[in-house]
């Protein structure tokens, strides 16, 4: 990987990572047209950048992050069913995980519940973050497992979780900001340790690779973050379902073409 891949590869990142388009089915695309090989560094740089895109999330919102000791333990109780099914089920999630096909049918299906959840969930009672219950963190915790499945896009599992549950738009984007913090630090933690237990190392020219990575994943979410709350609030999941298709649909079509696309 070099220098220009990389920062590609983190604007990728840093555009799909709160949006509920899925960053591994837009990784795939990316790293498959511009040919960048499946390595244990690669795998680790798509994991490591998101320390970038957490910091975006705590700079924009900084003033909640020390609001209250309650918005911590909503997202510890919102993060632990994540947790235990991340343990419990490493090994099914990882062979899941080499499936482009699964990607692209979860970017297709999940397109079209964007396209009704709108129309389904269109009375929300909650409008601020501090309503939200811990039985209802809980339960936005357990939709968050569900996009442990490939393709099915972290914060639109979350948001579409969050608004079940009746909160609104607006409130269940912020709360699904908010649980990529815990989420993805334990994700970027456990790859590290992976990888270093694996007996792998990282050169000085690849530290300057996640530098890089990490900064321009941080610019990008920071604008994607703040974008994509006001055209939400404004116009909903419709532009989302249907893009979502299209991509699902360019991936089944690649693979079904006979192209090598490689989960990076």
């Amino acid at each position: 990987m070099n220098s220009f891949e990389a920062i590609v590869l983190a604007i990728v990142e840093g555009l799909t990572e709160f949006l509920p388009v899925s960053s591994t089915g837009h990784m795939i695309i990316a790293s498959s047209f511009m040919g960048i090989a499946s390595e244990p560094f690669v795998k680790l740089f798509t994991i490591v950048i998101q320390l970038g895109a957490i910091l975006s999330v705590v700079v924009l919102y900084f003033k909640r992050f020390f609001k209250s000791i309650n918005f911590y333990i909503k997202l510890l109780v919102a993060f632990i069913p994540a947790a235990i099914f991340g343990l419990l089920l490493s090994k099914k999630i990882d062979e899941l995980l080499e499936s482009p096909m699964a990607v692209g049918i979860s970017l297709l299906v999940g397109g079209v519940i964007l396209l009704f959840v709108d129309k389904w969930f269109n009375k929300p009672t909650i409008n601020e973050e501090e309503e939200v219950t811990y039985l209802t963190a809980l339960k936005i915790g357990l939709f968050q497992c569900i996009a442990m499945l490939p393709g099915v896009s972290r914060s639109g599992a979350t948001i579409v979780g969050g608004m079940s549950q009746k909160l609104s738009r607006k409130v269940a984007a912020e709360f699904s900001f908010f649980l990529a913090v815990p989420t993805m630090f334990a994700a970027t933690a456990k790859k590290l340790y992976d990888f270093y237990k694996e007996g792998h190392t990282i050169t000085h020219e690849q530290t300057n690779l996640l530098i890089i990575g990490n900064v321009v994943a941080f610019v990008v979410a920071l604008l994607a973050i703040k974008s994509f709350i006001g055209y939400l609030n404004k116009n909903g999941f419709k532009v989302f379902g249907w893009y979502r298709i299209a991509a699902g649909l360019i991936i089944i079509i690649l693979l079904l073409s006979g192209h090598n696309l490689q989960i990076i």
